[in-house]
């Protein structure tokens, strides 16, 4: 497959990208998505700037685009078709790489996208138990931390420590007993990955916890830059009374 990956920054759309690295295919593009509302139906909105970072460290900056789109329902969905038919002109792909899990929303509107530009469509966390897949990811080498809280019942202090099994573990715990996504599919939390297997530097940054108002909770990152594979250079302060 010659692969166009849409890239957020977050686990899941990662995950996907290094399945399909993994898998053989040729990186063709990444796409970074920028949203002129933070509200927005389809996209990852928080620290998306580190989108751009994340594809460096794994070798990909000189294959990396941004669609700028408006952030409104629906609309939002033709302004990246039409960034895609703009790249596409530039670098051929027969197949677009996204990290969809079980958002029919989301998944439904993608697909109709690749149909529109007669390409494929590879979501490989689609459909997947999403306990599993919250320990699986961590198993594979994904270093990761919570960027965005707005659910009841996912606590403060998870927000910007390195999520690890025994993290996982409270994430679903608390899932089964608050009825979140597990995966956060629903837009329960959003997420930032600064190393991965498939990454060749690891993603450094400073950054500070904020709270925005009840049950809304975002580190908000101030700096970043790319480090040594494996460097402990993640650094998050609390900035909330």
């Amino acid at each position: 497959m010659r692969v166009c990956a849409l890239l957020s920054g977050g686990k899941d759309s990662n995950y996907a990208l290094y399945k399909a690295i993994l898998g053989g295919s040729q990186v063709s593009c990444i796409i970074v998505v920028e949203s002129g509302r933070e509200d927005s139906w389809m996209f990852h909105t928080i620290n998306t700037h580190i989108a751009l970072l994340q594809s460096e460290a794994m070798g990909f900056s000189d294959r990396t685009y941004t669609i700028r789109v408006s952030g409104f329902k629906e609309r939002e969905v033709e302004e990246l078709l039409e960034g895609l038919l703009r790249i596409r002109d530039r670098v051929g792909f027969d197949t677009i790489v996204a990290g969809a899990i079980a958002s029919i929303y989301q998944k439904s509107r993608i697909d109709s996208i690749a149909k529109r530009l007669n390409i494929k469509i590879y979501t490989p966390a689609w459909g997947l138990n999403q306990e599993e897949y919250m320990r699986a990811i961590i198993r594979e080498g994904f270093k990761y931390i919570i960027t965005s809280i707005t659910v009841m019942g996912l606590p403060y202090k998870l927000l910007g420590v390195p999520i690890g099994l025994e993290e996982v573990e409270e994430i679903i715990r608390l899932s089964r007993k608050y009825g979140f996504n597990p995966s956060f599919e629903g837009g329960e939390a959003e997420t930032l990955v600064y190393d991965a297997p498939h990454y060749r530097k690891t993603i450094c940054f400073k950054g500070r916890k904020v709270k925005i108002r009840e049950f809304d909770y975002r580190v908000i990152i101030e700096n970043a830059w790319l480090g040594s594979k494996g460097e402990n250079c993640q650094e998050i302060i609390d900035d909330w009374h």
